[in-house]
């Protein structure tokens, strides 16, 4: 199974059309209480539906001090990178061993000199970061199956989550063993008859 098939679906009674966030948490780095907002579902009316796909595979990438992010590489579990410099300058490799927990993926600064960022990705779409690694650095990126999921006005795909806003999202979805299943969102509303936002997986198919 590459990839689990999820349907949001809004019943819930918010008036406003406010974001839906979903993030996950880097588990290999929790102690950093960041995450980084990786879908974004905007203005989703009552009864709207909203299909997404959520891949078991991840794409990596880095950055250098100018600027410059090197190609993605599609990558699993278990898979060490480095950061080296050859003729037409620094590059991202496979490096010559696994990670050294294969339940991780390692990206790390092989460069003789220079700060590098080093970019995990999920369908295309950034899920966590670890910034300003010096020469020697390794970025260890690990992902419980489980999703994170809340109601976040303003917020857009790719911005950092403080930990002020990730305390607000008590909602998990696990999806361990799921094909595919429908998250359904429901409360909200107007006044003192609003209820707190919840989320529910339905329709569910294991493996």
């Amino acid at each position: 199974m590459d990839k689990i098939k999820l349907n949001f679906i809004n019943k819930s009674n918010d008036a406003k059309n406010n974001n839906v966030v979903i993030f996950q948490q880097n588990a290999a780095q929790e102690f950093e209480k960041t995450a980084i907002a990786w879908k974004v579902i905007e203005n989703s009316a009552k009864l709207d539906n909203h299909p997404f796909t959520f891949s078991m595979g991840y794409e990596v990438s880095a950055c250098d001090s100018y600027g410059n992010f090197t190609p993605m590489f599609y990558t699993y579990e278990g898979t060490a990178y480095e950061m080296v410099m050859d003729n037409s300058g620094s590059v991202l490799r496979v490096a010559s061993k696994p990670a050294t927990n294969l339940s991780q993926i390692e990206i790390k600064n092989a460069l003789p000199s220079g700060i590098i960022d080093a970019n995990c990705y999920r369908n295309n779409r950034l899920i966590a970061t670890k910034t300003n690694l010096k020469p020697g650095d390794k970025a260890v990126f690990e992902f419980y199956p489980r999703l994170f999921i809340g109601v976040v006005p303003e917020i857009e795909e790719g911005d950092i989550l403080d930990s002020a806003i990730i305390s607000q999202i008590n909602s998990q979805i696990n999806l361990f063993g799921i094909t595919s299943a429908d998250i359904v969102m429901t409360g909200g509303g107007p006044g003192n008859n609003s209820t707190p936002f919840y989320f529910n997986l339905e329709n569910i198919n294991k493996q």
